[in-house]
């Protein structure tokens, strides 16, 4: 009983959004209810010394973005939430993606001014491949933005799906009031930089009662009436089965830097969202009840302490118990390993766990077993599938500029390109390091952390690649052959396999009619099965 207990208490979920939309703020306020942390930090604000609990790379603290997924366990009611901040600006889209396959539930912060961005909207298609249940949050009410009713339009007809009120704001901007509770029906006034424990709503029983014209004013209260009658009579009691079959998303408007509208939210979704789930694999479908263990690796991070070169594997727990000092069976590299220091994580800060079940995120040591989607099983040998990865579109070379220090450079990007946010390529021997990547800034961070953890000073050079592919022949001849003509655009990743750089997309299509006995593949999966 004990077991199907924890699971139930389990909430795993990710907040997503387009960069600045409040995400990282909204995750303060989330840890501030749980009472996990007594002060949140600004993201933005020079004057303010405190940086965002969930930042904790110093090149995030400087910049005021996150630039990768940070797990926080804390509890609120009585129930466990594993929170994932994940990053917004769209080069570190990867990390994001393979973070939801990670979590039960999204929560999707829209800003009130921009609406729907380009951003969101991918954020989105993923969710809906994977009928991953969404809660919609409009922050920043208390700016100047779009109108209430045009807002909910275009969330609805932009990112596809159907939106279902459950606050309702009292204007937006300066003259921003406060909201209405659609569910329970109480009003709570605004007021900026509200205390996480301050309790001013207030209960009315019936909107036409007078009290509301002494709280708002008689025009205010007379376009709350009107739109509370719209949106009821449009939309009535919310459906939990469809929310969870992901049909509807349930909005909530609020602020969340003014802790405003947040904890409305929160209650909500302890009470809708989902409990961890059955998952796919490769053999059969797991039951989250089994009491065997299974789970996957969704992300890696070099150096969460630089002091220490620590490489920690981020694993969801997907059935049964993890325990420290268990043996478990690593699947792809057919071998037994077991866990001292099994952590969970507050952001930076850590502690060691004796046990996890179904749902949660727990940190591994990783001394280079681990890659991401490797799976971890009781004996049985399959894979969860649905774990993606991309084709870099950007292609640089790495110019070493200290040569003294070869040997950090050569494990600093090993370690870093291990973490999947960058494929790492060698050509000619091995004396040619080529680093793809999804976007831009993604080369920053690597020069940035190759330099502050591992000392190590490079340059990047950009290359005419458009796209990299995987080389499959059942050939052999054939395929070694093609890599020894084409030695200037074929490499090897860093698992030894063949690699093809085209330099576009015609050079990509002859190459593929012209070896009709050679399998290019766009990513790097083929070889997860074998």
């Amino acid at each position: 009983m004990k077991f199907h207990d924890e699971i139930m208490r389990r909430r795993t979920f990710a907040i997503i959004s387009h960069p600045d939309a409040g995400k990282t703020t909204l995750t303060e306020k989330f840890l501030l209810f749980g009472g996990a942390i007594q002060v949140a930090g600004a993201v933005k604000s020079n004057k303010i010394k405190k940086s965002a609990t969930s930042d904790f790379m110093e090149i995030e603290r400087q910049r005021g973005i996150s630039v990768a997924t940070s797990v926080m366990s804390f509890e609120y009611n009585g129930i466990l939430i594993n929170l994932l901040d994940t990053p917004g600006h769209k080069d570190f889209a990867e990390d994001t993606y393979r973070t939801l396959t990670a979590v039960d539930s999204v929560i999707l912060v829209v800003d009130s001014v921009n609406g729907v961005e380009d951003q969101t909207r991918r954020l989105m298609e993923v969710c809906r491949m994977r009928d991953t249940p969404v809660i919609v949050f409009i922050n920043k009410m208390d700016r100047d933005g779009k109108n209430r009713f045009d807002l909910l339009e275009e969330i609805e007809k932009e990112l596809n799906i159907q939106l279902h009120p459950m606050t309702w704001p009292i204007n937006s901007g300066k003259e921003f009031k406060g909201v209405y509770n659609l569910y329970d029906r109480n009003l709570r006034l605004f007021a900026a930089n509200t205390k996480a424990e301050a309790e001013d709503s207030i209960a009315i029983t019936d909107l036409s009662d007078a009290v509301v014209e002494e709280m708002l004013g008689t025009t205010d209260a007379a376009i709350l009436r009107e739109d509370v009658e719209l949106v009821d009579g449009v939309n009535g009691e919310l459906n939990a089965a469809d929310y969870l079959a992901a049909k509807v998303s349930p909005v909530f408007f609020g602020s969340a830097i003014n802790n405003f509208g947040v904890k409305e939210m929160l209650d909500t979704f302890i009470r809708i969202a989902p409990t961890p789930q059955s998952r796919e694999t490769s053999a059969r479908k797991v039951d989250v009840e089994e009491p065997k263990l299974s789970g996957f690796v969704f992300k890696i991070h070099a150096n969460l302490d630089p002091k220490h070169r620590d490489r920690i594997a981020f694993f969801r727990v997907c059935s049964g118990r993890f325990e420290r000092n268990k043996y478990f069976h690593h699947v792809r590299l057919d071998k037994d390993v077991r866990f001292s220091n099994p952590y969970s994580f507050m952001a930076r800060d850590k502690s060691v766990i004796e046990d996890a079940y179904a749902g949660d995120v727990v940190g591994l040591f990783d001394t280079g077993n681990f890659k991401i989607g490797d799976t971890l099983t009781e004996g049985e040998d399959f894979y969860f599938t649905g774990i993606p990865s991309f084709s870099p579109e950007i292609f640089k070379e790495v110019i070493n500029k200290d040569p003294m220090k070869t040997k950090q450079l050569e494990k600093g990007l090993l370690q870093l390109t291990d973490e999947g946010v960058a494929q790492l390529f060698t050509q000619f021997g091995g004396t040619k390091k080529i680093i793809g990547c999804v976007g831009e800034l993604q080369f920053e961070v690597i020069q940035y952390r190759l330099l502050h953890e591992y000392g190590a000073s490079v340059e990047f050079r950009a290359l005419p690649f458009y796209k990299a592919t995987w080389l499959t022949s059942d050939d052999d001849k054939k395929l070694h052959d093609f890599v020894r003509f084409k030695q200037a655009n074929t490499a090897l990743d860093k698992d030894g396999h063949d690699v093809y750089l085209a330099q576009s997309e015609w050079f990509l299509n002859t190459e593929i009619s012209n070896n009709p006995d050679i399998k290019f593949h766009f990513t790097s999966e083929i070889h997860k099965v074998e």
